[in-house]
């Protein structure tokens, strides 16, 4: 009779906590933020409809095909991925008026212009902390002549420079990554800056920020950056108050805002901490207990991550203030920037290049180093992804590379975190598959590791999926490295993560449910949305 009480006890507990969740639904911040855009868009249809009475059908069709036939001429003339300008042809000829002005309404957004404004100049000026080393340069150029190339673009297209002096430590594991983040902000003495994604309240980020909130105490200076998109579930939406009374220096990156907007897709994917300039950690690892396996969403969760120690910290640390900075007047940088030389990093082998992107600039960085990495790869070409949605480009490449007789092989997830974008991905299987590449998925559970790893010399860890919104939508960061020793470790773990996969072969893939190859091909349509 006891354990029934008790049964009845957790039944009615549940059944609370479950009205309590539909209740938060419902009137929560993200459901009103969803149906605010909503009505904006009803309002917009509406509107179009109410117009069309009062105009003359004949002239008004003949006038739209002249103006629908110029706008799509001005889309195809317009500088960009093809890709982006089909994903918007499509709606325009197939909702006649309403894809039209929507297209225009959107692109009158003064949102994303004013942000690209502001870090174009914050670019300009901070230019002078992040000047090449020219010994640095010449020592590469003994080295690889393709590598120096990809150098140079870096350091001379996108300000991002080479750096020798410098270790890096390998995470396979979120839980290995977490275990050092602790170790190496114990040793805090003058500031933390960290930067993410994704934050949430557990025992990951409730351990970090005690930690914090320990060296607040002892003088240490500790900035909090977060993307907005926190504030939709994650987090309360006063949080940053929060933090101000605990004396750590907290900002929301692009809250989101009930209001259509260009710039609010535009989201701060960067995972960045800094520690005294000396020590820098990057990768695809948030702070949130599904990233250490604490909280199971989808089976086993691989992620990785690295720690960068010793001169190429200097650009984390620069890429951090310039977002910090994005919203108010530049602060003076070099005494964050200028700081004493990381001695046990002294003479590490290898050269090491941190680097951003940016969506507002034009210059797809994150997907440059890639295909540079897949044109140039000779043996093996390895990488782990959590999405695999591509413009034409990367697919040729890939296949290419293939076709070349390099070993190129991608691990995926086999239990997605968004099943649209798992169904997109499955329609380029085939397509890889016949020209060679070959194609794992993650048995355990979510693979959201983000590595490439080449010939056993170079290798990137960083935030940039394979997918649009990463190659062109979101801030990104990551770490090219060449001949440091940790590259040995990123494929040794490659390895050991392939026992744990099982291959697709193209008769996996004509098995594959109607229903699923349908709502892939329809959404490939939009992939550059995704």
């Amino acid at each position: 009779m006891e354990n029934e009480g008790i049964q009845l006890t957790e039944k009615k507990l549940s059944v609370e906590r479950g009205k309590r969740g539909v209740l938060k639904v419902i009137f929560g911040r993200t459901a009103i933020i969803i149906a605010l855009l909503l009505v904006q868009l009803f309002v917009l249809f509406v509107g179009f409809q109410y117009l069309r009475q009062y105009i003359d059908m004949v002239y008004f069709y003949a006038v739209y095909q002249v103006f629908m036939a110029v706008l799509v001429l001005w889309i195809i003339n317009q500088q960009g991925n093809p890709a982006f300008k089909l994903a918007w042809i499509v709606p325009i000829l197939v909702l006649p008026v309403s894809g039209a002005l929507f297209y225009v309404f959107i692109k009158l957004q003064l949102g994303s212009r004013m942000l690209n404004k502001r870090l174009y100049k914050l670019a300009e000026e901070t230019k002078i902390y992040s000047k090449q080393d020219m010994e640095t340069m010449l020592h590469l150029e003994d080295e690889h002549r393709q590598v120096v190339s990809l150098a140079r673009y870096l350091s001379e297209t996108a300000s991002f420079p080479v750096y020798r002096n410098t270790t890096v430590k390998y995470f396979p594991l979120g839980e290995d990554k977490f275990e050092e983040l602790k170790i190496q902000l114990k040793r805090a003495k003058h500031f933390i800056f960290l930067e993410y994604f994704i934050i949430q309240e557990g025992e990951m980020w409730d351990t970090v920020l005690d930690i914090l909130k320990e060296k607040v105490q002892e003088g240490v200076e500790v900035r909090l950056m977060y993307d907005g998109t926190c504030t939709l579930a994650l987090l309360p939406s006063q949080y940053p108050k929060q933090m101000e009374k605990l004396g750590i220096n907290c900002k929301v990156f692009a809250p989101i805002r009930p209001a259509l907007s260009t710039s609010q897709n535009n989201r701060d994917h960067r995972k960045i901490l800094v520690i005294d300039g000396e020590t820098a950690f990057t990768g695809g690892i948030n702070l949130a207990d599904e990233y250490i396996n604490k909280k199971v969403r989808f089976g086993h969760w691989k992620d990785t991550g690295i720690m960068v120690q010793g001169d190429a910290v200097r650009s984390f640390t620069l890429m951090f203030l310039q977002m910090w900075d994005i919203d108010v007047k530049k602060e003076s940088y070099s005494r964050y920037l200028d700081v004493p030389s990381y001695m046990p990093a002294y003479g590490a082998p290898g050269f090491v290049i941190p680097y951003g992107d940016s969506p507002l600039d034009n210059e797809p960085v994150g997907q440059q180093v890639y295909l540079d990495m897949i044109y140039g790869a000779k043996d093996y070409l390895h990488i782990m992804t959590p999405y695999l949605i591509l413009d034409h480009e990367t697919l040729q490449a890939l296949q290419f590379a293939a076709k070349r007789g390099v070993d190129v092989k991608i691990i995926m997830p086999h239990i997605p975190d968004k099943w649209y974008a798992f169904v997109v991905a499955k329609t380029y299987y085939q397509e890889l598959l016949k020209t060679g590449v070959k194609i794992y998925e993650y048995t355990p559970g979510f693979i959201h590791a983000k590595s490439f790893v080449a010939d056993d010399e170079q290798a990137v860890v960083g935030t940039i999926n394979l997918d649009f919104r990463s190659l062109y939508l979101h801030f990104e960061c990551a770490a090219f490295m060449y001949k440091v020793p940790c590259i040995a470790d990123i494929e040794r773990d490659y390895q050991e993560t392939l026992e744990k996969c099982q291959r697709i072969t193209v008769e996996d893939c004509r098995r594959e449910k109607l229903s699923v190859k349908a709502a892939g091909r329809i959404l490939r349509l939009f992939a550059p949305l995704m």
